[in-house]
């Protein structure tokens, strides 16, 4: 940056504890509140199948059941490019308050479907539909809570920001719903569950909605935004306020830096589904595991990924994002495979739920350090839609291959190999990323 350009450069606000404090939050549980509604589904994957998906091959039941989550996934893309667009005009803090209550609703109908033994394969349509539009919401609370966050945060602490956030959020979210579904377990065992229990699970989206609204009550927005447009309003920007971030996105001189970014993203969104999205039903269909002891094995794998969410985006803080990809997506390749075989040869308890926390604890800390490179990979003008598409289409790519998997088995005894090549193959793609990819470290001020 020239002299004269830093002549023109608008001071960024040095933000107060608390707001950095309120921002963190806001980032941290807004995402983990999104998750915890689309968790939901994984943890009722069985019961959705049998009456939305039926079919007289179980696990055809069950891949219709993932497949309806990767519905969600394949369209979050366009709530990214949607409320992305919209959060990089008009601030992170209003993109995301649409966004979260919209989800919160949105699940909360699944409740009041209809099933297909009631009306019909209309349910399902119904089901997928109603699917999509969560999904378009979903994809709006990314573009808006990866960015406000680690936009607010001191340098030091974006590493750590940007793991509590990209996988401390999605272990609140799916420790909230390992809670929920424990306790509506219990007050609905056996087949209650499958008549009355996921409903309740459905209904418990509300409870997002509520939370959400009070957390970001005092949400301030965050300061690289406030420099943005008082950028704009210095230089009277009319073309650069109308110029759509979509369109930038995909211009020349952005064009190959995201698609580099896709590769990790893809790398580090399909271990999450393969191994922490892929754990409930594992579980119960490999290990056959009563829904209670899953629960509380689940509750383990959550805090797992939360403690290697944490410490690999601490890593990238302390020897750079590209060194943390590389060695994280060694360890991937050796442990991976092995892991998932002896949680499949074994009945003991204690052995299924330590391979599934450290299944956990290593997916989440290979894509720990993901949300801040790819905040740093983009300038403020154009960060939430970029943020935003690179993190969604990426793990709605990865989010499809637990369909895949439960296709590919062909039964529950080949679920354990199968997961372990799907695993191994998503981690060479992961790999190559990383050391394609350029060091980021340092590059958020960028507008």
């Amino acid at each position: 940056m020239t002299t004269l350009e830093q002549a023109d450069q608008p001071a960024v606000a040095t933000p107060t504890r608390r707001q950095t404090i309120t921002a963190a939050s806001a980032s941290l549980f807004g995402w983990g509140l999104d998750l915890f509604d689309l968790f939901i589904l994984l943890y009722v994957a069985p019961v959705v199948g049998r009456l939305f998906f039926p079919s007289e091959q179980p696990m055809l039941s069950l891949a219709g059941a993932y497949a309806s989550f990767a519905v969600t996934l394949l369209v979050r893309p366009l709530g990214s490019a949607i409320f992305g667009s919209y959060a990089d005009r008009f601030g992170r803090k209003r993109a995301l308050m649409v966004a979260v209550t919209g989800v919160g609703f949105s699940t909360a109908i699944f409740g009041l479907l209809p099933t297909v033994g009631q009306i019909g394969w209309f349910a399902t349509a119904l089901f997928l539909f109603f699917r999509l539009v969560q999904g378009i919401f979903v994809g709006g609370v990314v573009a808006s809570s990866h960015t406000i966050g680690t936009e607010t945060v001191p340098e030091r602490w974006r590493g750590f920001m940007s793991g509590a956030v990209g996988g401390g959020g999605s272990a609140i979210g799916g420790l909230l719903a390992s809670l929920v579904f424990f306790v509506v377990s219990l007050l609905f065992p056996g087949d209650a569950f499958a008549e009355t229990g996921w409903r309740v699970m459905f209904f418990s989206g509300l409870l997002t909605s509520v939370v959400g609204l009070v957390i970001f009550r005092n949400l301030e927005e965050s300061p690289l935004f406030k420099q943005l447009q008082a950028k704009k309003a210095l230089k009277n920007a009319t073309a650069q306020r109308d110029a759509s971030p979509v369109r930038t996105l995909f211009s020349r001189p952005q064009l190959n830096g995201f698609l580099l970014t896709l590769l990790l993203s893809f790398g580090g969104g399909s271990a999450y589904y393969l191994t922490s999205g892929y754990l409930p039903t594992f579980y119960n269909v490999v290990n056959g595991v009563p829904g209670s002891s899953a629960s509380i094995m689940l509750i383990l794998a959550n805090v797992g990924a939360a403690l290697g969410a944490c410490g690999g985006g601490e890593l990238s803080q302390r020897i750079g994002r590209r060194p943390a990809f590389i060695w994280m997506g060694v360890a991937r390749i050796v442990t991976f495979p092995l892991l998932f075989l002896v949680m499949g040869s074994t009945t003991g308890l204690w052995t299924i739920a330590l391979c599934g926390f450290a299944l956990s604890f290593l997916a989440n800390a290979s894509y720990g350090p993901l949300l801040i490179y790819l905040n740093e990979r983009f300038p403020t003008a154009i960060r939430a839609t970029g943020t935003g598409l690179s993190w969604n289409i990426g793990f709605a790519l990865g989010g499809i291959l637990p369909t895949f998997v439960s296709l590919a088995a062909g039964g529950p005894s080949g679920i354990p190999m199968t997961l372990a090549i799907f695993t191994v193959a998503v981690t060479v793609v992961y790999l190559l990323g990383a050391l394609l990819t350029s060091e980021t470290r340092g590059n958020l001020e960028r507008m």
